[in-house]
Order: structure tokens, then sequence, then C-alpha cells
């Protein structure tokens, strides 16, 4: 089985009908994505923006870490939720747009930025707390982010001029 075969596949479930077969389906899901990314880009951006060394600097990076997180996941699930719910709607259309793949790429890369980090911050965060500025492979590790999470948003602006 192809994975355009698995789109068609899934735009015929019920979770595929949900946005284009319901009145408000799609509104209300797009406005449950956008609020999620509100929550989970914003509050990581307050993060990478301390990474970089550029605000929150007279907190420790790890408790403004501890402090964020909870905010970011919710935000990320509401967004991963109503996202997926989307593309099931409109698998095959999203399948073929150069923007979507574009969007799954660096969603990806921002995944493994993170996984990097956070792996590296369990062994050295003593001595990035109170640095400053921070470590240059911490600030690379926030603008990385930013720059990944901008090119999701973008991509992601961008598919729904090109696809409806």
């Amino acid at each position: 089985m192809t994975i355009l075969e698995v789109c068609e596949w899934l735009e015929t479930t019920a979770l595929g009908a949900i946005a284009p077969a319901t009145l408000y389906g799609f509104q209300v899901l797009v406005g449950i994505h956008i609020l999620g990314l509100i929550l989970s880009v914003g509050t990581l951006l307050w993060m990478d923006l301390r990474m970089i060394g550029i605000s929150l600097v007279a907190g420790p990076l790890s408790e403004i870490q501890r402090s964020l997180s909870p905010w970011f996941f919710f935000g990320f699930s509401a967004m991963f939720v109503s996202g997926f719910i989307l593309f099931a709607g409109f698998a095959t259309s999203a399948y073929e747009n150069t923007y979507f793949r574009i969007k799954m790429i660096a969603l990806v890369l921002a995944g493994i930025n993170a996984l990097i980090f956070h792996v590296m911050a369990k062994k050295m965060s003593a001595d990035w707390d109170a640095a400053q500025p921070p470590p240059a492979l911490v600030r690379f590790a926030g603008l990385g982010s930013i720059v990944l999470w901008s090119t999701v948003i973008l991509s992601g602006r961008m598919m729904s001029y090109t696809m409806f």
C-alpha cells in the first residue's frame, strides 16, 4: 500500500469526514489548531529567546523550561490532534502539496532539535542555568527552533492558499 493509498483511505474514515462533511467542522478545527499553535509556539518562543540570551535572562534556564513546558505540551497536543483531523479530511490534497511536505520536514527537524536539546540539557543544565550569554550550542538550538517553527507556520499558512 502506497502513502497515497493510505491518504485516500484516511479520507474515507469517520475521522476524515469530520472537517469536510460537517457544517462547522473545518472552522472549529482550524480555530483549535491556531489556538494550540499560539499556546505551544508562543510559550516555546519565550524559551527560545531565553536560550538565545535575549529575554528572561534573570531566571535559570531549567526553571523557565520547567514552568513553560506544561503550557507548551497542552498547546502542542491541541495543535497535533486538530491538525491530524484536518489532515484526515484532506489527506490526498495535503500529500500532493509542496508546502505540506515542507511543513512536515520542518516539524520533524524541530522535534529532532528539541530532542537533542533535552538530552543534552539533562547532562549539562547546571552549566547553562546561570551562563550569560548562554553557551553557543544552546543559542544555536534556540535560534534553530525559531527558524524551524517559523517554517512550520509559514508553510501551513501557504497550504491554505494552495489547497483550497
